[in-house]
């Protein structure tokens, strides 16, 4: 354990923070438990859940930002994740989607497979984010500036990355009750 993991809040608390922020925005949470917490915690048409595919929540997230530019597109990441998926920062960067926001919960482990460490503690992802060409970035370690980070996000254009440093917890939370395309087709309908 981290010397600051006991002072972390969990990845289910944030979320759970974040989510009372959100209204219609379309979600697209990365896989493994960030899904099942989030279905858990606050489930919606508008969410669509990685089941697989490590690593491409946020290009799912990019797309739908590129296909709806009046909708403010969110997505749910891990570090892990984005290690695996890196190039799709600098696609992001690149791109400048005025409505992405890019939330990332780094707990420096691989949760879902066993909590193997990821290399988060060494490569700082919000400074990669910057240095890719995100306009907004911030790092933070509690749930009062999650909160005020968060607001401050929804009102500025981006593309913006909060990266949120949380505990190893994991909140117990069934498997996602839908399959794949029924996921897919309810997520698609509702951000019509």
């Amino acid at each position: 354990m981290r010397p600051e993991q006991g002072t972390l809040i969990s990845r289910a608390q944030a979320m759970a923070a974040l989510l009372e922020l959100i209204t219609d925005q379309p979600l697209i949470v990365c896989n493994g438990f960030p899904s099942r917490e989030v279905q858990k915690i606050a489930d919606r048409p508008q969410n669509f859940y990685m089941i697989g595919s490590m690593g491409n929540a946020p290009a799912i997230a990019l797309g739908v930002a590129l296909a709806k530019p009046t909708k403010q597109v969110i997505t749910f990441d891990g570090d892990g994740n984005v290690l695996m998926g890196m190039g799709t920062l600098a696609t992001v960067g690149a791109l400048k989607p005025r409505n992405f926001i890019h939330v990332v919960f780094d707990n420096e482990v691989y949760g879902t497979t066993g909590n193997q460490p990821t290399i988060s503690n060494v490569v700082p992802l919000e400074k990669v984010a910057k240095a890719a060409g995100y306009v907004n970035v911030e790092r933070v370690l509690d749930r009062e500036d999650l909160v005020y980070e968060f607001k401050d996000m929804l009102k500025k254009d981006g593309p913006s990355m909060l990266l949120i440093k949380v505990n190893e917890f994991t909140e117990e939370a069934e498997r996602i009750v839908l399959d794949p395309p029924d996921v897919a087709k309810r997520f698609m309908d509702a951000i019509k």
